[in-house]
């Protein structure tokens, strides 16, 4: 079978503050930005790359009733609801970058005993955003 992702999704719940972390401050593309009835969908990537990430507003499934919604509200808050994992060559210095832009550090670079060599941050709305070492 040929697979791959094209896309993952990650709520967010101020799409301008999405837009400078993913684009300016992890260098993203932006690939499209989508508004409808008050609410925005952005896709971006790293350039060169056929994967994307779509931030969405999670208000907008119709399917979600408004317990739902504040449980979401309340999850995003706490950083439990979305998460992606990164990769780069150079952990340290996209690390770096990350935290003199202001990003939330949640752990700083760390071997890790399962093998891999990692760091999180939170993105403006709560996401956890792991990112690993390529070796």
């Amino acid at each position: 079978m040929d697979i791959s992702i094209h896309y993952a999704f990650l709520p967010h719940d101020n799409p301008d503050a999405a837009l400078g972390f993913y684009r300016d401050t992890l260098g993203f593309e932006v690939r499209n930005d989508v508004g409808y009835q008050g609410m925005r969908w952005i896709t971006v990537g790293p350039p060169g790359q056929a994967t994307a990430i779509v931030l969405h507003p999670p208000a907008a499934d119709p399917g979600v009733t408004d317990e739902e919604r504040r449980v979401i509200t309340e999850m995003m808050a706490k950083g439990t609801y979305g998460a992606i994992a990164l990769a780069t060559k150079n952990l340290d210095a996209v690390f770096d970058r990350l935290q003199a832009s202001g990003a939330e550090v949640v752990q700083e670079p760390t071997d890790q005993p399962y093998g891999v060599r990692d760091c999180a941050f939170r993105d403006p709305s709560g996401n956890m955003v792991r990112i690993n070492e390529l070796s």
